[in-house]
């Protein structure tokens, strides 16, 4: 049966190679949706065979919904660029495929985090990758929901993940995600509360470092509880200060 790998891209160059040679052994056809890379990611994955599009970035709910209408193949993978496929995982889905009982299979997600790959905290983060066209769509504004018809199974096999660069990137990211998310929850009529600014950040601490086995991984898994702790105490802040800016639209805000 015909696969189709999905990657979505802007400014890759430092992942995109090893996404996509991943995936070489076991795809028909490789589609790379790029937002406006100004480094060298479309001239890579071009270099490697896959078939570019070019689509300008509103979310990542229309973004891969779009991309889904470019497959071909009669299942797709959808491949983040900072991910790659292990050994074990591409054989499973050449094995499965052979003969698939599901029409969604979730894969366990591995995170390499500080120089080494996580084993407890956000580990296995399952995820909805594989699916046979047309089974699956994407809702959501800023984590975006798979919704599939038809049963769902799990393959094993670890998908890997080189998610930040350095403790910088992975904070600015947090404060990115917090603020968009907080515009979303003002969207939608969602009120502040003090309580959720004040407790909701120490349960996820909680729930990361002890329910999540965080504190096995010693200094990393503190600093991830407490990464979870500032981006829903800012999740909240920012939605306070929308409300602010609301109520005293009429006033100079500096």
């Amino acid at each position: 049966m015909k696969l189709s790998v999905l990657i979505l891209t802007k400014n890759e160059e430092r992942n995109i190679e090893r996404a996509i040679r991943s995936v070489l052994g076991i795809a028909d056809e490789i589609i790379v949706l790029d937002s406006g890379s100004t480094d060298k990611t479309v001239e890579i994955a071009k270099n490697l065979g896959t078939t570019v599009f070019f689509r300008e970035f509103d979310d990542y709910t229309s973004q891969k919904n779009y991309g889904l209408s470019l497959c071909s193949g009669e299942w797709i993978f959808v491949l983040d660029a900072d991910e790659e496929l292990s050994k074990e995982l591409q054989e499973n889905i050449k094995r499965e495929l052979e003969n698939p009982k599901y029409e969604c299979y979730e894969v366990p997600r591995r995170t390499y985090y500080l120089g080494r790959f996580l084993n407890y905290v956000w580990y296995p983060e399952y995820r909805k990758r594989l699916f046979k066209k047309g089974k699956v769509r994407y809702e959501g504004k800023i984590h975006e929901e798979v919704l599939c018809q038809g049963k769902v199974g799990r393959l094993e096999g670890d998908l890997y993940h080189y998610s930040y660069k350095d403790l910088y990137h992975q904070f600015i990211k947090t404060i990115d995600y917090a603020k968009k998310m907080a515009q979303v929850m003002h969207s939608q009529g969602k009120k502040f509360k003090l309580y959720k600014l004040i407790l909701n950040p120490f349960i996820i601490f909680f729930k990361l470092y002890f329910f999540k086995l965080g504190f096995l991984e010693g200094t990393r898994g503190f600093i991830i509880a407490f990464s979870g702790f500032l981006y829903v105490f800012l999740k909240y802040a920012f939605l306070y200060e929308l409300e602010l800016k609301e109520k005293y639209k009429d006033k100079l805000w500096l």
